[in-house]
């Protein structure tokens, strides 16, 4: 198949993680990979894919508009099949104590940039009747994050725009899915500076799962057998709300949404701070 005639694969945060796995996942269905991440690890990953399709790297600054510019750019005239929006930032610490520029990096990045890119991509799939969004939200966002407060305010703010969206888009022929995941093995929690609390050093599910339950909204079935647990049971903590298709089959039900995961790290002079989400 040439190149004008596969499908178009858009996946930012693929570096490393989830966003790496849905990419794999995206190349193992057939399709052509743009993926995109903030930093030079980009490279070597798309390197590292395998799939009929062809992978492309971009290093952009989703967070900015000059990077979402920049991706766009890229895409060119293509059209867009799958946009898998996955960029996102995650920062510890109490937030009286976090410096604002900090803070304003992790809005910039999991709200601004990602709603800048959607918009744009997703008038694209209406114009053309067609195209599925994933949007990897958090089980954070139904938590109030103590000690990670904007992190998991800005997942709450994805949550509910991923199935807004939904709603808004269900007749045009473009589905919107959200992936809700709970604790990954990733590097989210040494990049948050989140390594020392219960959650990080506690069970978590590998991202290869995690990618396989959200790439049931595209035509990425070889990923999701590959990812299936040696053992044959299915261990769903993550969740997958939206659409497998525009026939409107509903994909899995919320399920794993846990009790919120208290967390604790010590403050200065010795007393026990309370982390929670």
């Amino acid at each position: 198949m040439t190149r004008e005639l596969r499908p178009l694969a858009v996946v930012t945060g693929a570096s490393t993680g989830i966003g790496l796995e849905l990419a794999r996942c995206c190349m193992g269905a057939g399709m052509d990979v743009l993926a995109v991440a903030d930093e030079p690890a980009i490279h070597g990953a798309v390197a590292g894919l395998e799939g009929a399709g062809q992978a492309q790297a971009l290093e952009a600054d989703l967070a900015t508009a000059v990077g979402v510019d920049a991706l766009e750019a890229a895409i060119g005239d293509r059209a867009v099949a799958v946009l898998i929006a996955n960029a996102g930032r995650g920062l510890g610490h109490a937030f009286v104590e976090q410096s604002f520029a900090e803070i304003r990096r992790v809005l910039d990045t999991n709200i601004t940039g990602t709603v800048d890119l959607v918009h744009r991509v997703a008038r694209r799939m209406r114009a053309a009747g067609e195209g599925r969004i994933l949007i990897t939200g958090s089980i954070a966002g139904f938590i109030p994050g103590t000690y990670q407060a904007v992190y998991n305010a800005s997942k709450a703010f994805l949550d509910s725009f991923a199935l807004a969206l939904r709603a808004e888009l269900k007749d045009t022929g473009v589905t919107v899915t959200c992936l809700i995941p709970g604790a990954t093995d990733t590097e989210f929690f040494a990049r948050a500076d989140l390594l020392d609390t219960e959650v990080a050093t506690g069970d978590k599910q590998p991202a290869e799962e995690v990618a396989a339950a959200g790439a049931l909204s595209a035509p990425a079935s070889r990923c999701a057998r590959r990812a299936a647990p040696k053992d044959g049971r299915a261990r769903r903590r993550d969740a997958v709300i939206g659409e497998a298709s525009r026939g409107g089959r509903s994909l899995s039900p919320a399920r794993g949404l846990a009790a919120p995961v208290i967390r604790s790290r010590r403050a200065p002079g010795g007393r026990r701070r309370r982390r929670g989400g």
